[in-house]
């Protein structure tokens, strides 16, 4: 399937024969069409957010409360046909998180506001001129508020008010231009400023009122969910890296569009990093909002969520990269793995129990103490990083003649204590086995050993090829060359350089490990930052 194991024979009907499945043919014409299947959609949908729901009919609420003004005869009587701009205000304002509405309304007060005033003054001083002067004056001040208006929201500062100079500018036309012809500037311009102020109280007053969907406590799910994803992420990245390798890699075009159907912890973290922009748009909603339930002070300190956020989204970018060794081509032995497992799997559990505790904080707006965790996660680090030092040896001298039979077995470790050998006991042991090596090689065995020799010899090429097609890399040009006996001397330097780049990628997967718990540090200072400014309760008390 994927270029490694071997090809399968795949049999396509002709068009003749194929036949349309049963979705298709139930759905009365319309191919790819099924109302089970949409409904069941639509269901899930529902399902994964029921504030979905509610939000939709709380808009059908709120357009319905306004549609009555129109449909009694008295309000419409009172205000006529301006009334039509309170269900547009409605459309308009009305928005998901209550932060939000709010913003929108104030853009929409204000703009409308400033547009009603200008519009007044410039029909005004139109009317003093004349009739003749009139339509010249109104098109000029069209053009003006047009081009400033246009301009003004795409300054930097002034790019959050987008909304509020978009509203300036077509309630300006409609009101100058719709008063040019009625004849009755000033009483048009207010009824549309009253039939708005209608609209937004509406929508405000629906938004707030019935099941409110805060801007502030989506940020703080959205916080503590990422914090729970990171961790499960990290987990599941290492324990598939430190499993057997009986699964066969997934196809490149798999790896490229990041298609892992057995790591739903790794498709969250992805989605984590893409997670700047909401929670941005999140802690600017709720700074419009009042005081509510958990976040009951004035000023909370939203801003702070999204610097944690961010320093959570850097460990999030490490386990991507973690993530992109496990799934890369060049992948270091088995045996190579296992052998330093112990302290992987602590520093990976010991990251992710810091991680889970981070988060519970957040979620439960407590302060504990966290230096033990710290000191535990930072003791696991430290152990694989003298475990590494201490058996870096093994990273540069595989020996890829070993028998497949061993190659599950973990590679043997000097059992080396740091504080009772020092560096002159550490070189001669690993220089023992070369010196064994060099004395039975000087002493040449008796010649009726030589046949025996020459089939273990044989015994030994043959594992050696067998092992070097499944393990090494790339697995198809070593098969090659040892196929069509062109392996020459300038092939075994580049074929060994393969070989330890192989068992050098277990150093990236440890130095990764080692660089996302250096960054848990940043992510409890700024946790610590944000339990300070948001007032967060000391635990036990």
């Amino acid at each position: 399937m994927n270029g490694k194991k071997g090809s399968i024979e795949i049999k396509i009907p002709s068009a003749t024969k194929a036949k349309l499945p049963e979705v298709c043919k139930n759905s009365g014409g319309i191919i790819g069409f099924s109302c089970k299947a949409f409904f069941w959609n639509v269901w899930e949908f529902c399902k994964e957010d029921v504030n979905r729901v509610l939000f939709s009919l709380k808009v059908g609420l709120s357009v319905l409360l306004v549609s009555l003004l129109i449909l009694f005869q008295a309000p419409y009587e009172a205000f006529g046909t301006n009334i039509i701009w309170s269900i547009l205000t409605v459309a308009i304002m009305f928005e998901y998180t209550v932060g939000a509405t709010f913003n929108r309304g104030f853009n929409r007060a204000l703009g409308s506001l400033l547009a009603g005033i200008l519009a007044i003054a410039v029909a005004q001083l139109a009317l003093c001129t004349g009739r003749v002067t009139e339509p010249f004056i109104i098109g000029t001040s069209i053009f003006l508020i047009g081009t400033v208006t246009s301009f003004m929201k795409l300054w930097p500062s002034l790019v959050p008010y987008e909304y509020g100079f978009r509203v300036i500018l077509f309630t300006f036309c409609l009101i100058i231009v719709s008063g040019y012809r009625m004849g009755s500037p000033i009483r048009t311009a207010m009824d549309r400023l009253y039939s708005i102020a209608i609209g937004a109280f509406v929508a405000v007053l629906v938004n707030v009122l019935v099941c409110p969907i805060w801007a502030g406590e989506q940020l703080h799910k959205e916080l503590v969910k990422s914090f729970n994803v990171v961790a499960d992420s990290l987990q599941e990245c290492v324990k598939k890296y430190l499993e057997d390798e009986g699964l066969e890699h997934p196809e490149f075009s798999k790896t490229v569009m990041d298609e892992f159907s057995d790591e739903p912890a790794y498709k969250k973290c992805r989605s984590t990093l893409n997670s700047s922009a909401k929670l941005e748009s999140l802690a600017s909603s709720a700074k419009w909002e009042p005081p509510h339930g958990r976040f009951r002070h004035f000023f909370y300190p939203w801003s702070e969520y999204v610097k944690v956020g961010a320093v959570l989204r850097y460990c999030a970018y490490e386990v991507m990269a973690l993530h992109g060794v496990l799934h890369s081509e060049i992948q270091a032995p088995y045996n190579l793995r296992i052998t330093f497992q112990s302290e992987i799997q602590e520093a990976a559990n010991q990251a992710a129990e810091l991680l889970r505790v981070l988060g519970k904080d957040v979620n439960n707006m407590k302060r504990s103490l966290k230096t033990s965790l710290l000191k535990r996660v930072h003791s696991s680090t430290e152990k694989l990083q003298r475990a590494i030092d201490m058996h870096s040896y093994l990273l540069t001298s595989i020996n890829s003649t070993e028998p497949s039979d061993n190659y599950s077995k973990p590679l043997p470790r000097l059992s080396i204590s740091l504080s009772s050998n020092t560096p002159h006991d550490l070189s001669s042991q690993l220089t023992d086995p070369e010196s064994n090596s060099l004395e039975k090689t000087a002493n040449p065995p008796p010649s009726g050993t030589l046949s025996v020799l020459a089939r273990t010899e044989s015994y030994h090429e043959t594992m050696r090829k067998q092992s070097r097609r499944m393990h090494s890399w790339p697995p198809r040009e070593v098969a090659v060359f040892e196929e069509e006996g062109a392996l020459g001397s300038d092939i075994l330097p580049r074929m060994n350089a393969l070989e330890s780049t192989a068992a050098l990628s277990l150093a990236t997967f440890t130095s990764l490990l080692i660089e996302f718990v250096a960054r848990l540090d940043h992510l409890v200072e700024a946790v610590e930052e944000l339990s300070n400014k948001a007032k967060f309760k000391q635990e036990g008390f």
